[in-house]
């Protein structure tokens, strides 16, 4: 069989061709010549020919469709693309095209990549498949060219490098495993959060990191995965390489073929961690704010039943009471974290001592003997940082408020002596209550506001904190490093 410049197919040797109208091939001979010319016609890929001068001598319609347009037969050269781009972009002349190079190289070319434009401005990327075409004696003669357009594969493989761009890139670990719980794959979010790289984990069950009281869990997830299922995110637990915890959220959906069948899994853990200490915290500014409306309901009412004490008119009373509250909405003012105004600052530095006397005033009975009020302070000036002034206000404030309501500031004649000394870079500062009711121990269960003041002085400043029920007055005793509070 032989293929003709001009496009024909014979079985028998080429022969010289009369001139033929533009875009047709010779049909002298349609016993044989035409039904080939139907034949590539009907191909669904685009095919055409050019002489050895390269010009173009035939082409098929799914070749003008390529194109975007018909080129000139006899006249076009090389190829009928009304423009020409190497894969990078860059442009490229027709005759560096690969059928101009399979002809003038005498040799065929296999799944070159060009992309074509069209006169719209479109553009189709395409494999060529050109292969030079001789007579009987070897002489060239011509080329005939496949284009293989691969506009879809494109698609689809930037669609994958975007999708693996994302995977990579996700800052959530992302893994995949087969219907066994192998671990196929492995990406960095999935090192940075569980500490293993891919190369340790790949081809090992995907149990080697789930807590072994979770296994149940991970056979359950698989069976949802077999039958097809998603499988919503909830929260679980995963240990890490140095062998500690992390709470994740995980997702999983089914992993499935070109044919639609369910292969494997796919699984994407988010840390839950911070979002976890963030619910915790607002639970708890929540409780302490409902604690301490409740704590300003009951102080008010105390500030009330102070100042009737020594009182001697109305008009005395309610200038006792607005200075009272006064000061207490100062020292409120010093324990509220930034709950108002998101983007406030920590306090300004101040000292313990203007700490502890912001925090007494509403408590303070002007009328009573110099140097006998209801607290006394000896210690020498340390500094409180601005980060540390909203703690350890809460801190006193907590503590004056269970004075207050149950302690030495109950009762008309008590007081709370309150000392403290530096030592070895630590704070140790003594808490003694006088002259307030007997005491028969700690209460059966601890209240929100001793539980407040455990969780601050031990936990933010790593200090320690212990309580003396001494039947004539309680007794604190706390010591907390002297660089925690002057930061």
């Amino acid at each position: 069989m032989t293929i003709s410049t001009d496009g024909s197919v014979s079985a028998r040797p080429a022969r010289r061709l009369r001139p033929v109208p533009a875009g047709r091939i010779d049909t002298a001979s349609r016993d044989s010549e035409l039904p080939a010319r139907e034949v590539l016609e009907l191909l669904p890929v685009a095919v055409y020919t050019i002489d050895a001068a390269g010009r173009i001598t035939f082409f098929n319609e799914a070749a003008a469709d390529l194109w975007g347009h018909r080129p000139t037969v006899g006249t076009s050269e090389w190829c009928g693309s009304w423009r020409l781009y190497w894969p990078d972009g860059r442009p490229m002349r027709h005759d560096e095209c690969p059928m101009a190079v399979a002809l003038k190289e005498g040799r065929p070319i296999r799944g070159a990549e060009a992309a074509a434009e069209r006169p719209d401005g479109t553009r189709v990327p395409f494999l060529a498949y050109p292969t030079p075409l001789r007579d009987g004696s070897g002489a060239l003669t011509g080329a005939v060219n496949t284009l293989i357009d691969i506009t879809e594969r494109k698609r689809s493989e930037e669609f994958e490098k975007r999708l693996a761009s994302i995977v990579k890139s996700s800052d959530d670990a992302i893994l995949s495993a087969d219907l066994d719980g192998i671990i196929c794959t492995w990406n960095p979010g999935a090192e940075r959060l569980f500490g293993y790289v891919a190369e340790e984990v790949i081809g090992k069950p995907v149990t080697f990191y789930i807590p072994m009281d979770r296994h149940d869990e991970e056979s359950d997830m698989l069976s949802r995965i077999r039958r097809g299922e998603c499988v919503d995110p909830f929260e679980t637990i995963r240990r890490r390489k140095d062998g500690s915890l992390v709470e994740v959220s995980l997702a999983l959906s089914p992993l499935m073929n070109a044919e639609g069948t369910i292969i494997g899994v796919s699984k994407i853990a988010r840390d839950i961690t911070e979002r976890r200490r963030a619910q915790e915290q607002q639970n708890l500014l929540v409780r302490e704010m409902s604690h301490r409306v409740k704590n300003l309901f009951a102080i008010t009412s105390g500030l009330v039943t102070l100042s009737a004490r020594s009182a001697r008119t109305p008009a005395d009373m309610a200038e006792a009471v607005r200075e009272r509250l006064g000061a207490l909405a100062r020292a409120h003012g010093l324990t509220r974290p930034g709950l108002l105004n998101g983007g406030e600052k920590p306090g300004q530095d101040t000292t313990l001592h203007a700490l502890v006397q912001t925090i007494f005033a509403p408590y303070v009975d002007p009328d009573r003997v110099k140097g006998h009020g209801f607290f006394i302070i000896t210690g020498p000036c340390l500094p409180i940082g601005g980060n540390a002034v909203t703690s350890i206000a809460l801190v006193m404030h907590e503590l004056a408020t269970n004075a207050a309501k149950y302690g030495a500031l109950s009762s008309p004649g008590g007081y709370i002596h309150i000392d403290w000394s530096v030592k070895k870079d630590e704070l140790l500062l003594t808490w003694k209550e006088h002259g307030g009711p007997s005491l028969d121990g700690p209460a059966e269960h601890e209240g929100f506001g001793s539980s407040l003041v455990r969780r601050l002085v031990t936990g933010q400043f790593g200090g320690q904190l212990s309580y003396d029920w001494k039947p004539k007055g309680l007794i604190i005793r706390l010591s907390v490093p002297v660089e925690r509070l002057t930061t």
